[in-house]
């Protein structure tokens, strides 16, 4: 009897028969894992409200139960890179309750999470039990922007845009005779009382437009810093987009989107707030990845795009395909202008008197393609929010109301 020593057997039987019986009614059941989100979307530096819950379906009480949750980068979640800790009872749950703020659009997501039961008073430690990861639709922050300039061709049948066709509208193109069908609201009454005749007043009609986007994702610049943060090539683009949409769909126009990337992504025309809401689940999909096919120039070629559409092309200006595609839509007459994302304040890698140089001649070069592009009769300006596109859209206004020379 362990050399004679009753009092070591005496002070072992406790812990053992407590290990045995720990041991005997250990669970059987790994616990079981959710994520939850309290909203499907926020807008960027939004809050949320979110948890874990964890449970315990065995007949057997866990000693305790620790839980850990991967979170996005772009996701704060004050102390959520600690282990929690809690004691679940048979059948039960417990909820944890967190709070997340999101930094950047996009999709970022919390969890997996995963959480191991302990039981036989620490003697015993359960495989995982993982909870799936819940995304939630950061919609990016719209930069402010208004243009008050207008279309350089509205072609619908209703809208705010003055057209150069006569009909009903706000906007006075001169008086005329009274005609059959006139409204006799529309009278010009000083007119007819010197004249001695009816005449009436003649407007012009209001009709809507389209705009186009096409956001060049064919590179990324720039390190993001999320909301309050720099800016890259991508925050920039995104936000824009979602300005200049939010803008025009506020004014009934329609607003089309196209990805020039390596996926090639489309959404088409549409007008109205559910079509905004469209538009930016559209842009929580853009993203710069190198994969994929190389664009195809018939894939974004004039052809694509309705004659009298307003084309606004957000780049970088860092591909000389995207200075290539700029200027087939310019040559075809479509009505072309260009907003440059990339950031000023982007630092170059300098390691050297080489390096320098080289930053010097890319820049002249850069410097070359837009002044190429001017000449093509695309204006290009940087992204400055409110009235960024009112100049540009003057001299487009300007160039489509010019007399076009014709060939006899």
């Amino acid at each position: 009897m362990l050399l004679g020593r009753v009092d070591l057997v005496v002070l072992a039987a406790p812990f053992a028969f407590g290990a045995a019986l720990g041991i005997w009614r250990r669970p059987s059941r790994v616990p079981l894992v959710s994520v939850h989100m309290g909203a499907d979307f926020i807008g960027e530096a939004g809050r949320v409200a979110a948890g874990l819950s964890v449970a315990n379906p065995d007949e057997v009480r866990y000693d305790l139960v620790v839980l850990r949750t991967a979170i996005s980068p772009w996701l704060v979640v004050p102390h959520g890179d600690r282990p929690y800790v809690t004691t679940v009872s048979p059948g039960t749950a417990a909820d944890l309750e967190l709070r997340a703020q999101a930094m950047r659009w996009g999709r970022p997501a919390l969890g997996p999470a995963v959480a191991h039961a302990v039981a036989a008073d620490g003697l015993l430690i359960s495989d995982p039990g993982t909870g799936k990861a819940r995304r939630i639709a950061v919609f990016p922050i719209t930069d402010p922007f208004t243009a008050e300039d207008s279309m350089p061709r509205a072609a619908g049948l209703v809208g705010v845009h003055r057209s150069r066709r006569p009909g009903e509208g706000g906007e006075l193109a001169g008086v005329r005779m009274f005609a059959p069908g006139d409204r006799l609201r529309r009278i010009d009454w000083r007119v007819s009382l010197r004249t001695r005749q009816l005449h009436v007043a003649a407007t012009l009609s209001d009709r809507d437009a389209e705009v186009v986007l096409i956001l060049d994702v064919l590179h990324e610049a720039g390190r993001s810093g999320g909301i309050g943060g720099a800016r890259s090539v991508l925050d920039t683009t995104v936000r824009a987009a979602a300005g200049i949409a939010e803008h025009y769909l506020h004014r009934g126009d329609r607003v089309a989107l196209l990805e020039y990337g390596f996926r090639a992504r489309r959404l088409r025309a549409g007008s109205g707030r559910r079509h905004y809401h469209t538009v930016l689940e559209w842009l929580l999909g853009v993203s710069a990845a190198g994969a994929g096919f190389e664009p195809a120039p018939d894939a974004f070629g004039p052809h694509t795009v309705s004659s009298n559409a307003l084309v606004v092309v957000l780049t970088p200006l860092l591909d000389v395909r995207t200075a290539q595609m700029i200027a087939r839509f310019a040559r075809a007459g479509r009505f072309v202008v260009g907003i440059d994302t990339l950031p000023t304040d982007i630092p170059l890698p300098v390691r050297g008197d080489w390096a320098t140089a080289a930053a010097r001649l890319w820049r002249l070069d850069r410097t070359n393609t837009l002044e190429q592009l001017r000449e093509h009769g695309v204006p290009v300006v940087a992204w400055a929010g409110p009235g960024s596109l009112d100049e540009v859209l003057r001299q487009v206004s300007r160039m489509a109301s010019a007399p076009k020379a014709v060939l006899r």
